[in-house]
């Protein structure tokens, strides 16, 4: 659970620095650079400090895994509530997609 939680706050962190600055289309692209910068540093303290708990757990392809759909959750809800954007029907199927891989990925075959 500690991997899932510090792979969470990790994409907290990089869907703000990545997408954040979309709010501000007016502000200097130099500007938004360095400040996503700043913000990406605490995202790779905790992204690699996930990783590392998680690989005494995890394959390096379920880490993976684990971190795109919380990466997915974490954007869908920052899509909506921060975006204003709307979550489309394919959106939402291409995300079960999603789901179906992983559980391809973590079925013990």
């Amino acid at each position: 659970m500690t991997t899932v939680l510090l792979l969470t706050i990790s994409n907290v962190f990089m869907t703000f620095a990545w997408y954040g600055h979309l709010k501000y289309r007016q502000t200097p692209l130099f500007k938004v650079i360095v400040i996503s910068w700043g913000i990406a540093f605490f995202e790779y303290c905790f992204q690699v400090s996930a990783n590392r708990i998680g690989s005494y757990e995890f394959s390096a392809a379920q880490l993976k895994t684990i971190q795109e759909v919380i990466t997915l959750a974490v954007f869908s809800v920052f899509s909506v509530f921060y975006l204003d954007e709307k979550i489309k029907w394919n959106y939402l199927l291409g995300f079960a997609l999603i789901v179906a891989a992983v559980f391809v990925i973590f079925k013990k075959w």
